[in-house]
């Protein structure tokens, strides 16, 4: 029988979660699922959670861990997929109620699948992965609530992580000015080279404490929450949009209905693990075409394979990482 190798989570009887470096039987598809030879994954901030056990994402044990992948069908009992139809797939649960990515040969059901778009390689498909997709996605829902460069410049906080860089790097696309906000003071050349306009800390802010303050910015993508975005709130321009996607910073948000009802802010959550499929297509054509990044190497500058996974999650967990990691496992061919 032909064997696979994967990254499965684990978990003991004392209910401690680890990811193992396994071998395990080639999956058969089961009805409305394609088999997929992959040939690449991602490491996400989620990744690195389950990995290590230090979060509570799988739901279901032993399930193979990653939340992305890019591939080639190699066998289908799903209408829409035959094989050698290139694909891609992002959140849609995996990794948490069923298996991921990052895996030699992946099982997974046709309606959670997108073809790959023209003008994406499966390795630049993986490249913006989960980070990417959220990225545009919050980009997406700023324009289409009519967030425009006129409105000012858009701040990203948390903006040298996967999420962060790609958001500066598509709004740096789309024609805004960007703002980027980052403790790292030693990532002001990446953050330059991706596209940020100025940056700064958020110790350099000067929000104030009123319920609204003088505006700064047009909009905001922030991946912290927590008092920063509280702050935020005040110095928004009329008619901006706030972007919410991570709580790096805390989940609480402590604010007023001022900027809401006196200057027409809006809060958009941003949520990509279930989007529906029209607006997912939408976003990944968007970052095929029009908003493609730039800066794709820059960003992903970190590959792996499945046996560096593990030290690629620590160096995650630690902070240690400045933008994406690649996990490179069938590549190309």
């Amino acid at each position: 029988m032909t064997s696979i190798r994967a990254i499965q989570l684990h978990r003991d009887d004392d209910k401690r979660v680890q990811g193992k470096l396994v071998e395990l039987p080639e999956p058969t598809p089961a009805d409305g699922e394609v088999k997929i030879a992959v040939a690449y994954s991602s490491l996400n901030f989620k990744d690195a959670l389950a990995i290590t056990g230090k979060g509570k994402i799988a739901k279901a044990f032993p399930l193979i861990a990653g939340i992305d992948l890019s591939g080639t069908v190699t066998e289908s009992r799903h209408a829409k997929w035959k094989a050698g139809d290139q694909i891609l797939a992002t959140g849609y649960m995996l990794s948490e109620t069923v298996d991921g990515g990052l895996t030699e040969t992946a099982c997974v059901h046709g309606d959670k699948l997108v073809a790959l778009p023209a003008g994406l390689s499966m390795r630049q498909a993986m490249q913006l992965g989960t980070a990417g997709f959220t990225a545009g996605l919050a980009v997406q829902r700023m324009v289409e609530n009519r967030q425009t460069p006129e409105l000012g410049p858009v701040a990203v906080t948390g903006a040298t992580g996967g999420v962060g860089s790609f958001a500066v790097n598509i709004l740096s696309q789309a024609g805004f000015s960007v703002t980027a906000i980052s403790r790292k003071d030693s990532a002001r050349d990446y953050l330059t080279a991706v596209g940020a306009d100025d940056i700064v800390t958020p110790d350099a802010l000067e929000l104030g404490e009123r319920p609204l303050e003088s505006g700064q910015f047009g909009g905001v993508i922030d991946n912290v929450g927590g008092d920063l975005l509280s702050s935020l709130t005040r110095v928004i321009n009329e008619h901006g949009n706030i972007a919410s996607i991570g709580l790096a910073g805390g989940f609480k948000l402590s604010t007023t209905v001022m900027p809401f009802i006196l200057r027409g802010v809006s809060l958009l959550g941003v949520h990509s693990v279930g989007c529906p499929m029209d607006q997912r297509l939408s976003v990944w054509n968007h970052l095929a075409g029009d908003w493609k990044p730039t800066a794709f190497d820059q960003i992903a500058s970190h590959t792996t394979d499945l046996d560096g996974v593990f030290d690629a999650c620590s160096q995650i967990m630690d902070g240690a990482v400045t933008g994406r990691y690649l996990v490179e496992i069938g590549g190309e061919g």
